[in-house]
């Protein structure tokens, strides 16, 4: 992808309850660009969040799909998740309070 922006490559956080129990053991899920690596991620939530990344784990999620009569179509397209692990001293404001 060349040079980036952080901004571009970190989209949106995921806030489910899984994602909130994770955030006891410092992890954060967040929804990243598809065409982004482990590296990219890694250095967008450290500039973006000034914090310690300590670990990535990447999931590329499928599309999904529905019926509409004999027809399959796509309901969401697919998109990659991203779970970072940050140092156990810090934390990322924006899932406080969720």
């Amino acid at each position: 992808m060349g040079e980036i922006s952080p901004y571009q490559v970190i989209k949106r956080p995921v806030i489910t309850e899984k994602s909130n129990i994770a955030t006891a053991e410092n992890q954060y899920t967040f929804e990243v660009d598809r065409r982004a690596n482990k590296t990219q991620i890694r250095e967008a939530v450290e500039r973006i969040f000034s914090v310690d990344v300590l670990g990535v784990r990447v999931i590329n999620m499928g599309p999904k799909y529905g019926r509409w009569g004999r027809k399959r179509v796509k309901r969401s397209p697919a998109w990659k998740k991203a779970i970072v692990t940050i140092a156990p001293d810090q934390h990322i404001e924006i899932f406080e309070g969720v």
